[in-house]
């Protein structure tokens, strides 16, 4: 059913601003539900940046993933406007001859504490 929920909405679409209030209270919520889990993770802007300059992205989806340590991580890959996740994609090599490669996937998030959850653990 999620996947037919994907394929009908406009993909670029998907995600809106809330509050700040809305998200303390999802942020300690879940923080009051899973007291010993990853908080939060922080991801660069590079890494962003360089998944949604692939042809055809229209978005990113994050996966949760346990890393060579055994550690909690997502893992983030581009998505087209059909909600599939980016796998290959094309390059023009230096003489000029097209290729299909591997697209982009990424991983090496920074757990931590941020500030919305930093304001909302006294509560």
């Amino acid at each position: 059913m999620q996947k037919e929920l994907l394929t009908k909405k406009d993909v670029a679409t998907i995600g809106e601003e809330i509050s700040h209030e809305m998200a303390a209270d999802f942020v300690g919520a879940y923080h009051q539900a899973n007291p010993n889990d990853t908080t939060g993770y922080t991801i660069g802007r590079n890494i962003i940046d360089q998944i949604l300059a692939q042809p055809g992205c229209v978005g990113m989806r994050l996966y949760n993933a346990l890393n060579e340590a055994g550690q909690k991580t997502l893992v983030y890959v581009a998505v087209d406007a059909s909600g599939k996740d980016i796998t290959k994609k094309v390059v023009v090599e230096e003489n000029g001859s097209l290729v299909t490669v591997p697209a982009i996937v990424a991983d090496r998030v920074y757990p931590g504490v941020g500030d919305l959850l930093t304001g909302i653990i006294g509560r």
